[in-house]
């Protein structure tokens, strides 16, 4: 649909300003989830320095998909409990059969942020975090960088365009459009990287590899990869699935700028050794 709405209003609600704003922003906020929330404060996959862990917790807090300690929380939840009682999103919990799965999909996808959403007991899964005075801080701020995610595309429309009209179609595309792409693809990760997809390590939950989800998600649809090796810096082991694993591509990248280091890599041993 929003392919079609693209090629249908093409020179009338949308050009290449829009269409940039959105991819930008886009990229910009799923590697603040993707690269910051998930990799580097979930699992600790590299270090960095103090100013770009602020610089990225602000970008990720732009995805508007919640506060970066809580996000965080959540997820060390469901890697504890992954498909079992306790996980805040699995879709295997909701009966068997064909309307469980269906239930269980709903609440992976959408449901779960009208149920468990933010209630990880922060002091229990992520206290090094609370210890985090600025992280604190951006976390009590979540509301200020979620309105700078529209006000930015809104000012440069304006400045750009000329204009209250480029300004509107600016923060439809740079902020509505893009905040509902991304959060559709996350949440997919946590329903359809559950259900469907291949399986190659012997591990103890559900989570499959989605090969078509992969660019998009910037390289988390690598899921089941993900769960067999967590801290691993990189979702993508194998030299086609690096490829499509942006996330992963980016942070190599800043390895050998010497902005992040003490990366965590899986070696062939330990994949060889997980096989089914």
């Amino acid at each position: 649909g929003l392919v079609v709405a693209i090629a249908l209003l093409w020179n009338r609600a949308i050009g290449p300003l829009e269409l940039g704003l959105l991819i930008g922003f886009y990229v910009a906020t799923a590697l603040g989830v993707t690269l910051g929330y998930h990799r580097m404060f979930t699992h600790r996959a590299f270090e960095s320095s103090r100013a770009f862990r602020t610089i990225i917790a602000v970008i990720g807090s732009m995805a508007v998909q919640g506060p970066v300690i809580t996000w965080v929380a959540d997820h060390r939840k469901h890697h504890a409990y992954t498909d079992q009682e306790g996980d805040p999103h699995s879709p295997h919990l909701n009966g068997p059969g064909f309307w469980g799965g269906v239930k269980g999909l709903w609440h992976a996808h959408i449901g779960w942020l009208f149920e468990t959403v933010g209630t990880a007991d922060k002091e229990r899964f992520a206290p090094d975090l609370v210890k985090d005075t600025s992280l604190r801080s951006i976390e009590k701020l979540f509301w200020l960088w979620v309105t700078l995610s529209f006000v930015i595309p809104f000012a440069i429309g304006w400045i750009i365009g000329g204009g209250f009209g480029t300004a509107v179609t600016a923060v439809l595309w740079g902020g509505f459009v893009r905040v509902f792409l991304l959060h559709h693809v996350t949440w997919s990760i946590n329903s359809i990287c559950h259900f469907f997809g291949r399986r190659r390590f012997s591990v103890e939950d559900e989570s499959r590899n989605v090969f078509w989800l992969a660019p998009l998600s910037m390289g988390e649809a690598w899921h089941h990869n993900h769960h067999a090796f967590p801290t691993s810096a990189f979702h993508g082991l194998r030299l086609w699935e690096r490829i499509a694993d942006p996330t992963g591509l980016v942070i190599a990248a800043l390895e050998k700028l010497g902005i992040v280091w003490n990366v965590k890599r899986v070696s062939p041993e330990r994949q060889q050794a997980l096989m089914l």
